[in-house]
Parts: C-alpha cells; structure tokens; sequence
C-alpha cells in the first residue's frame, strides 16, 4: 500500500533548526519527485520544496531559499528537509507528498501532487 509517514518535527527557538523526515512505503521512491507542503492554521497549504526524480534538481518557495534544503536517499526510501534559521511564521504542519509536477516557473515554485490523500504530517513550532 503506497503512503508516506513524516517525521521529525517539534517544538525549537526562533534561528533554531530541524530535520524533517519523509519515509516512503509501497513504492519505488526513485521513480517519482517529492514535494514538502505546509499549512499553518487558518491558511492554506502551500508547497515548500520539491526535488525531481529525473535529476534531483530541488526547487524552493520564495520564503525559505537559503534556509531549507532537500535531499533524498532513495536506499532507505527517505526523502529530507533539513530547515535551518527558523522563524515564527515557518509554524505549520508539515506534509510529504508524491508529485506529478515539480518546477519552477520563473521564481514560483510549481508543485502539484500525485496522490489525492494526505499523511499525518508533523508539527513544527517555531516559538521563544
């Protein structure tokens, strides 16, 4: 059964940072790219990051390049966020989703998902 289990969330000072972990279960993680949303309460949820599964290339929203990256380890069937200089407004639950799209188009991120279900996700707290 295809889904996705996030992990690595928790409660960290502002500046602070955190991994976030994205497991994969019941396909090959190496044949689809892999987006990172969020949604903080009473807003929507947006994309955050994305990494291809072509070629790796990793693409970011506008508000976190510079401090989140992404990676992948297709051997465990992990993708990664690693979330650096964290801020109050980086607060939300965070979501891994398999994509049928991950790009940019000119400096927006451009990510659709796959699947029409949505995991757990894990809560990130930014807060002094």
């Amino acid at each position: 059964q295809v889904h996705l289990v996030e992990s690595g969330g928790g409660l960290v000072q502002p500046g602070g940072s955190l991994r976030l972990s994205c497991a994969a279960f019941g396909f090959r993680l190496d044949s689809y790219s892999i987006g990172w949303f969020r949604q903080a309460p009473g807003k929507e949820r947006e994309g955050v990051s994305c990494i291809s599964s072509s070629d790796n290339n990793t693409y970011y929203v506008d508000s976190v390049k510079g401090r989140f990256t992404i990676s992948r380890d297709n051997g465990k069937s992990t993708v990664y966020l690693q979330m650096t200089r964290l801020k109050p407004e980086d607060t939300a639950v965070y979501y891994c989703a398999r994509l049928s799209v991950c790009q940019s188009v000119g400096e927006t991120l451009v990510v659709v998902s796959e699947d029409d279900y949505w995991g757990q996700g894990t809560q990130v707290t930014v807060a002094s």
